[in-house]
C-alpha cells in the first residue's frame, strides 16, 4: 500500500498530477479540493493517497488532506460510487458540504454532482447519513503555495471540468456565467462546481 507522497509537484493539469519522487513520477488522479492547495510545479507536496487495484487496473489517488481521503473511502463504499463519481462529489462539494448535504437528505442538490442519480442520491443519504460526522475537513494543511494564473485559465476550467463528468454544453454555460477576468483555472472551476450544486 501506498498511504502518502512527499516529493516535487512536476506536473498538474486536472484531474491529474505528477509527483517525483527520488527520480520516480507518480501519476496520481486527485479531486479539485486537492488542486485548489497545490503548489506551484517545482516545489515540494505532501499527499495522503488512496491505491486502487482492479482486475484490468492500477490506481492511485491523491488527496490533500486525511478527511477527503477518508471520505473518498467511504464513498467507494457505497453501491453504485466508483472513484470517478468519488472525485467529482469531493470536486463538486468538499468534506464539509458533502456532509451538511447528506444530513440534511438535500437529494436534489446531490443529483446535479456527475455520475449521480435520484436513486444513488437516495442511496448515500441512508446509507452515510450517520457516518458523516465523523468526518472532519479541519486537518493541517500539507500545501499551500498560490498557483500562477495559466496563459488560458478558462480553456483549462473547460478540460478539468469535463474530465469530471460534466456534459461540455453544460461546461460552456457554467463557465461562460461565472468566469471573469483575472480568474485563475482553480477559481473558475471552485465557482462553477458551486454554481453546477444551486
Amino acid at each position: 500500500m501506498i498511504g502518502r507522497l512527499r516529493g516535487i509537484l512536476a506536473s498538474k493539469l486536472p484531474p491529474w498530477l505528477v509527483v517525483d519522487v527520488g527520480g520516480v513520477g507518480y501519476e496520481l488522479e486527485a479531486p479539485m479540493s486537492t488542486f485548489y492547495e497545490l503548489p506551484e510545479t517545482g516545489r515540494e507536496v505532501v499527499l495522503f493517497t488512496h491505491y486502487a487495484v482492479r482486475e484490468d487496473t492500477v490506481a492511485l489517488y491523491g488527496f490533500h488532506r486525511e478527511a477527503e481521503r477518508a471520505l473518498f473511502r467511504t464513498l467507494l463504499k457505497v453501491s453504485g460510487i466508483g472513484a470517478k463519481t468519488a472525485l467529482a462529489i469531493l470536486s463538486g462539494a468538499g468534506v464539509d458540504e458533502f456532509a451538511r448535504l447528506v444530513q440534511g437528505g438535500d437529494v436534489a442538490a446531490l443529483t446535479r454532482i456527475p455520475g449521480i442519480g435520484k436513486k444513488t442520491a437516495e442511496r448515500i443519504v441512508v446509507e452515510l447519513r450517520d457516518r458523516v460526522d465523523g468526518i472532519a475537513s479541519g486537518g493541517p494543511a500539507l500545501a499551500g503555495m498560490a498557483v500562477p494564473v495559466p496563459a488560458d485559465p478558462a480553456a483549462e476550467a473547460t478540460v478539468a471540468l469535463q474530465a469530471l463528468g460534466y456534459k461540455p454544453a453544460e461546461v460552456a454555460r457554467l463557465v461562460a456565467r461565472v468566469a471573469e477576468t483575472g480568474d485563475s483555472a482553480e477559481t473558475i472551476i471552485r465557482k462553477a462546481l458551486r454554481a453546477a450544486l444551486r
